[in-house]
């Protein structure tokens, strides 16, 4: 795990675009596997949020954080509900990584979780998808509908559910001129 922490980890989330004084939201971040090498690398001047419903899984990221010797991580603790509580345009990469066991394609909270995230990123931003347990056509199909554009899918080892893996993670950029039809569409229609 700490060889996960300290090189492959940051390794795959630096290739994915995340820098130094980024702001990331680790949405379903449940003991921080991603994290704590994304608080790494954006360092003292950048901020990881760790949003998850599991108080346990976050009270051990929030150890673990300390042992590592970060105090860059927020701690975003939810009942379940989508509202991230944060700022509109804040956010520079969003991981959304093995969450959509939680979210599946005809659940009704998809499309207001996919605004919520649109509505919290940067012009430019970054969301990152690393796909279990869904059909990824149909994933990508929902998220470009909500204000995402495809850039690329990167192949190699993961992370999931404490070892390593080969798998796929999905890129998408934020398009500002979606960001008021997300907001609007929220507040118009119930799905």
């Amino acid at each position: 795990m700490e060889k996960w922490l300290d090189g492959k980890g940051k390794a795959v989330l630096r290739e994915i675009g995340i820098k130094k004084g980024h702001a990331v939201l680790d949405f379903g971040c449940g003991s921080g596997n991603y994290t704590i090498p994304a608080a790494k690398i954006v360092g003292e001047k950048g901020v990881v949020y760790a949003l998850d419903k599991n108080r346990w899984k976050l009270d051990d990221l929030m150890r673990r954080a300390g042992s590592h010797g970060l105090s860059n991580i927020i701690r975003i603790d939810t009942s379940g509900e989508i509202d991230t509580r944060l700022s509109d345009g804040s956010i520079d990469v969003i991981l959304l990584y093995d969450v959509f066991w939680y979210f599946p394609l005809r659940d009704r909270r998809l499309p207001v979780l996919l605004d919520e995230l649109n509505r919290v990123s940067k012009p430019d931003a970054l969301l990152s998808v690393f796909p279990k347990h869904i059909d990824v056509d149909r994933l990508q199909e929902k998220i470009e509908g909500h204000g995402f554009t495809f850039t690329n899918a990167l192949s190699g080892e993961l992370l999931h559910d404490n070892r390593l893996e080969k798998g796929e993670i999905y890129n998408f950029k934020t398009e500002r001129v979606h960001r008021n039809y997300a907001r609007d569409m929220r507040h118009t229609n119930p799905m």
